[in-house]
């Protein structure tokens, strides 16, 4: 079966519902976004160290197909009737997590590098594109009603996915910290059989 269908040829596409809309739409640019957003998600979920952040991680990943699915249809009620969607408790376990890194983490005083690991880097990545997309989901809100459960979780992501880079970029220098010394009492251990 092929993968393309033709249809958006003449520069429209179909939403979720089946209503066809032009591509260079608020709507379409909303949940294009986002979906840029996932595709960046997976590769930051690659590069992990913390095995529990990659976990977290490709919940999200999950997640935003209910929320692109969701910005993607017009009639709301069509889709909540077919798929599952974001709801507070979703909201809730980014807070959770936000908090506990928050508090595990060494305090910072002043503005960061975005990312001194790759992991890093790249979940600053998503955290900027993260804040690209909400803009345009407040452009779109303008004019399209939505739950108030995609709005609270789509801000509270830009604020995980930076404390998601900062666990990564702690847990890279303590490992680069902890192999340094591995190394010295190697050297030392080295010294002593010869002698």
């Amino acid at each position: 079966m092929a993968i393309y269908t033709k249809g958006g040829d003449k520069g429209k596409t179909s939403l979720f519902d089946g209503l066809r809309v032009e591509k260079d739409s608020v709507r379409v640019e909303t949940y294009g976004t986002f979906d840029e957003l996932n595709a960046n998600i997976s590769l930051a979920e690659k590069f992990c160290i913390n095995s529990d952040n990659k976990v977290l991680l490709q919940a999200v990943e999950y997640k935003m197909f209910y929320l692109q699915g969701e910005i993607a249809t017009k009639d709301t009620k069509k889709f909540l009737n077919q798929s599952k969607s974001i709801n507070d408790e979703d909201t809730h376990i980014l807070e959770n997590v936000i908090d506990r890194y928050t508090n595990e983490l060494p305090p910072i005083q002043s503005f960061i590098l975005p990312g001194t690991s790759v992991a890093g880097a790249q979940l600053h990545v998503c955290r900027t594109i993260c804040r690209r997309a909400e803009r345009s989901f407040v452009k779109l809100s303008k004019d399209v009603s939505f739950r108030p459960e995609l709005e609270r979780y789509i801000n509270r992501l830009s604020d995980f996915l930076y404390i998601m880079a900062r666990s990564e970029d702690y847990e890279d220098l303590i490992n680069d910290v902890t192999n340094k010394v591995i190394r010295a009492y190697s050297k030392i251990e080295d010294v002593r059989k010869d002698e």
